[in-house]
């Protein structure tokens, strides 16, 4: 699978409560399970006005039918071509 970035502009974001973040949650992991195709998200960072995911999936097409079956916005998506880190540097 190859692994994405994917924008989400949600105004007030960084605002959300726990329990309003753990309905996003949900319902991603719920679509997940129903998907049919092979999908991970792995994690997500909730900043002022946006969140920014790492999902794992076979193709950007997948990744907005995720997006559109879980009614979360997508912005923009970007293939990560290659991770690098401060140990890159060694």
């Amino acid at each position: 699978m190859k692994k994405f970035i994917i924008e989400r502009e949600i105004p007030g974001a960084g605002n959300m409560t726990a329990e309003e973040l753990q309905a996003i949650s949900k319902t991603s992991n719920s679509v997940i399970s129903v998907l049919g195709k092979p999908y991970k998200w792995v994690e997500s960072y909730v900043t002022n006005d946006k969140i920014y995911c790492i999902h794992e999936a076979e193709s950007e097409d997948v990744i907005r039918e995720h997006s559109s079956c879980a009614s979360i916005p997508v912005n923009n998506i970007a293939e990560v071509k290659v991770v690098i880190s401060p140990e890159t540097a060694e």
